[in-house]
């Protein structure tokens, strides 16, 4: 089992530096490499102090390259040797250590919008998680279903129909669907699964507040990452509340053993969203690393 946070470690205050249109009309795509070797080596120096404190997860920022899909942005950064040679820094660390690296495009990439133009764009984000995924050794692209746009249930098959006919097999390979916290529920997410054949990616605490009444299933879970490694799963607590939609700073212990009991011994990694990011992760290492 490998516990991990996202992006941002805030004993190290790291910082991914991001850049205008405006910027780069004037100075040209020579800023945005600066700024992406700069971004390239902050995931290196968190690794690194990730493998010094027993952290073998991480979810890297999608914003490593700035305005990475803009048309202004004509570097091929997937071939600069200045690039590539952080990025094989990376990919020797992470498996060196056996880390597992993610990514969660974000709330704009929508696979299942009914405007064309949207989901020209929305894969367009994912062939860039997926070839910059590949070069820092990761393997999950995390991504939640979308809208229900008045017709959830044809919302879930547009989904799984351009799963299907859009996507790359690299992308199919690393793409894993999570439920969220307000539309889709784990059931629905595992309707899609048995039509497109994705895995899920189960956050329990989305499915503490959106579940329509329905118990989890965690082996029917389990069997949609045959041929996919180790099922990955997402944490969080409420803030104010168990229902609470907002992150709290950390993770409640009760929440975790929660997890642990629905596991029921099976292995899985665990991805901790919470705003204090490692310092949510550590106590929960060390907890583990004792009854080793």
């Amino acid at each position: 089992m490998r516990l991990g946070y996202a992006c941002m470690n805030t004993e190290l205050k790291t910082v991914f530096r991001t850049v205008r249109v405006a910027t780069v009309e004037m100075e040209g795509s020579a800023k945005i490499k600066e700024l992406t070797l700069q971004n390239m080596q902050t995931t290196l120096e968190i690794l690194k102090w990730n493998v010094e404190n027993g952290i073998y997860f991480y979810r890297a920022s999608s914003s490593i390259i700035p305005l990475s899909t803009h048309p202004i942005n004509d570097w091929t950064w997937w071939e600069d040797p200045d690039f590539l040679e952080i990025a094989a820094q990376i990919r020797e660390l992470v498996e060196k250590y056996k880390m597992r690296i993610s990514m969660h495009p974000g709330q704009y990439t929508v696979l299942n919008s009914p405007k064309e133009s949207v989901v020209e764009k929305s894969v367009q984000d994912l062939e860039y998680h997926d070839r910059l995924i590949q070069l820092l050794g990761g393997n999950d692209l995390i991504l939640h279903t979308g809208g229900a746009y008045g017709d959830k249930e044809q919302a879930k098959q547009r989904f799984a129909e351009n799963y299907a006919l859009l996507l790359s097999p690299s992308i199919k390979q690393r793409l894993r669907l999570e439920n969220d916290d307000k539309t889709f529920t784990i059931r629905d997410v595992l309707d899609v699964s048995k039509i497109a054949g994705v895995p899920v990616c189960f956050d329990i605490h989305h499915h503490n507040c959106n579940n329509d009444g329905q118990p989890v299933d965690f082996s029917e879970i389990l069997a949609t990452w045959e041929g996919f490694g180790t099922p990955k799963i997402h944490i969080s607590t409420g803030k104010e509340g168990f229902t609470d939609l907002r992150h709290h700073d950390l993770i409640a212990e009760e929440d975790f053993n929660e997890l642990l009991l629905l596991l029921g011994g099976t292995d899985a990694d665990i991805m901790f969203e919470a705003k204090l990011k490692e310092q949510s992760v550590l106590p929960f290492v060390r907890k583990l690393q004792s009854v080793q």
